[in-house]
């Protein structure tokens, strides 16, 4: 009787994806295998702030965070996922792993850089967060690890069919150095670091690109408690209006990428509009309170106090959180990461283009 031949490839492929065994993930990948690279800030972190020097200002690494997916502190900053979470999910890859986890990272499925409170800026919080030119460094040895296990060739296919999610700048202008600048020239620079790591990435391999504009700032329970106190719960309009001068630069230098280099693609949530329609209408999402944080203290419960570990001690949660916007005084609850994550992934061109999310992973 004549020998079959074994498709050794298909034998490594069934082992990898079909038993789970990650050690060999790294020999041959599936054609339509895309990866997830993620940078940002509070929005996109799943966790590097809790192996990194800092204060508990910058770290939610005790509950009530991570109360409602996980049921315990992953730090996260929410009461459960957040947005890469959510898009991890719909591309049929595994929740992206923080970077400076300890122990053994495999990169093939993509890692997460994110650090809450960082900035485009390297002078943001400087020292007590991972900025953006220093996710751009991880990234690089991220590179260096998979070509020693996959080889150059494999290693460009991957890099070039993943999809790099980016949120980064309202840190940026919540800094005391903003205020040494025009708003104009200051934004110039929040978006000139923003473009240079876009083409950082690009010049490393990577072609397919999410970018989130800036929400509108002003109607954080934070901002609206410190400006506001317990007056009116109107948005405050010099906030948002700053978000809205980054967002015009943010798109024009987009579309520029698009002519200037070879193969960009794009897609740029328009999250400023999405915000306020959630807040204006929260119950056309499935949400009940969009002003008033789920946790916290103070007007608007808008008080950097949840959870007990920073300056104010003393805060009230809310009995369920899924009803929400705001789980603290400025981040997102997972109900409000969820409804994001969705128009991102297969929003139509009014919230989300030229492409949408699926589309890059698609493509």
């Amino acid at each position: 009787m004549a020998s079959k031949k074994i498709n050794f490839c298909f034998v490594i492929f069934f082992l990898c994806y079909g038993m789970l065994i990650p050690t060999l993930g790294n020999i041959c990948l599936p054609k339509e295998h895309a990866a997830l690279f993620v940078f940002g800030d509070s929005l996109f972190d799943v966790g590097n702030n809790n192996y990194i020097n800092t204060t508990s200002d910058y770290q939610v690494n005790y509950p009530p965070y991570g109360e409602t997916f996980f049921k315990y502190p992953t730090g996260r900053v929410s009461d459960g996922r957040v947005v890469p979470d959510f898009i991890a999910e719909y591309a049929k890859l595994p929740l992206t792993q923080p970077y400076l986890f300890p122990g053994s990272q495999e990169y093939i499925n993509g890692i997460n850089f994110a650090s809450a409170a960082a900035g485009a800026l390297v002078e943001t919080n400087q020292g007590r967060v991972i900025d953006l030119k220093t996710q751009l460094n991880y990234f690089k040895n991220v590179k260096k690890v998979l070509r020693q296990r996959l080889g150059d060739e494999e290693t460009t296919t991957l890099l070039a069919k993943a999809v790099y999610l980016i949120n980064i700048g309202n840190n940026d202008y919540f800094a005391e150095n903003s205020s040494l600048y025009t708003h104009e020239k200051y934004v110039s620079m929040v978006v000139g670091n923003l473009t240079d790591v876009i083409k950082g990435i690009y010049e490393m391999g990577g072609r397919k690109f999410g970018i989130l504009n800036q929400l509108s700032l002003g109607c954080f329970p934070a901002i609206k408690a410190f400006v506001n106190g317990s007056k009116s719960g109107s948005c405050i309009e010099e906030f948002s209006a700053l978000a809205e001068v980054h967002n015009t630069k943010l798109s024009v230098e987009l579309k520029n990428l698009t002519k200037k280099i070879k193969g960009f693609k794009y897609s740029y949530f328009d999250f400023y509009h999405l915000s306020f329609e959630v807040i204006r209408n929260p119950s056309k999402f499935g949400l009940k309170e969009a002003g008033v944080a789920c946790c916290g203290s103070g007007p608007y419960r808008g008080y950097f106090s949840c959870g007990g570990k920073r300056e104010v001690k003393d805060y009230d949660l809310c009995d369920n959180p899924s009803e929400y916007l705001f789980f603290d005084a400025i981040h997102a609850t997972e109900s409000a990461n969820r409804i994001i994550s969705q128009f991102m992934w297969s929003g139509n061109q009014s919230i989300t283009g030229p492409y949408n999310i699926k589309t890059l992973f698609e493509e």
